[in-house]
């Protein structure tokens, strides 16, 4: 199959097109284009996840991140054994899964923030199957046919830019470490700004100097503020009733 490509635009020669070509060619299309949609997809999920402020959504949405991710890579693989096959049809079935990598440590310094991801025998694979992609908000780690299965991590919405080009990969003997290059040397709270929103609002937001009783009346009006019609229906009964006790001289404590 002869394939011209100009300007944006491309051209089957049909004289040289046949059954299978077109099958493989729509296949290899087809695929390329749901990896696309696909990674577009787990992109805006993480912008969404980063401004989402209720928990309730934080929740739908990390669970729709954790399907994407499971498709995507699911997709990968499947792209990734069609090569395999058509390069080589003896190594199709090396690798027969993808698992996800959820276990890892990091650290920085003034320069880097450093990702430990500990995998037994990584050294001894080729280095060609250790893949890191990086953007300036995100990283991702593919490592290929590591005892029988691919591993995969990606994580979205770094909590400050990186530089793409100045990151890199190192393969230690049982681990891989992936070194985000900072854009300044600001000091990184946690690794992620979806972390760091969830830790701010896990925060008491009392000031130890003030009236303990304004502290308690500002908790009391965020509940109200952020709770549904039954939370305010309930504390509007709770306040009235304890109104009409203090009138009456009773103890507000006695409930």
């Amino acid at each position: 199959m002869e394939i011209n490509v100009s300007k944006g635009h491309f051209h089957l020669n049909e004289n040289q097109l046949g059954v299978d070509d077109l099958i493989n060619f729509l296949t290899v299309f087809c695929s390329l284009i749901q990896i696309k949609q696909l990674e577009a997809d787990l992109q805006e999920l993480g912008s969404l996840l980063e401004k989402a402020e209720r928990k309730r959504v934080q929740d739908l949405l990390k669970q729709e991140q954790k399907k994407v991710e499971k498709e995507l890579a699911a997709k990968r693989q499947q792209k990734e054994q069609q090569a395999r096959k058509e390069a080589d049809p003896s190594v199709a079935t090396k690798a027969a899964y993808t698992v996800k990598i959820t276990s890892y440590a990091w650290d920085q310094s003034d320069k880097f923030v450093k990702i430990y991801l500990a995998l037994k025998d990584v050294h001894k694979i080729s280095a060609e199957n250790v893949e890191v992609k990086f953007t300036e908000r995100s990283f991702s780690v593919l490592v290929k046919d590591l005892d029988g299965k691919n591993h995969e991590m990606t994580v979205l919405n770094l909590l400050y830019p990186i530089s793409e080009k100045e990151s890199y990969k190192k393969i230690k003997t049982d681990m891989v470490l992936v070194m985000c290059k900072k854009q300044s040397t600001k000091k990184w709270d946690c690794l992620t700004a979806v972390e760091k929103q969830s830790k701010e609002k896990e925060k008491p937001s009392f000031d130890e100097n003030a009236d303990p009783s304004e502290g308690l009346m500002n908790v009391l009006k965020k509940i109200y503020a952020e709770g549904d019609d039954e939370m305010k229906r309930t504390i509007n009964k709770a306040w009235t009733e304890s109104q009409e006790k203090k009138l009456r001289g009773e103890d507000m404590m006695d409930f």
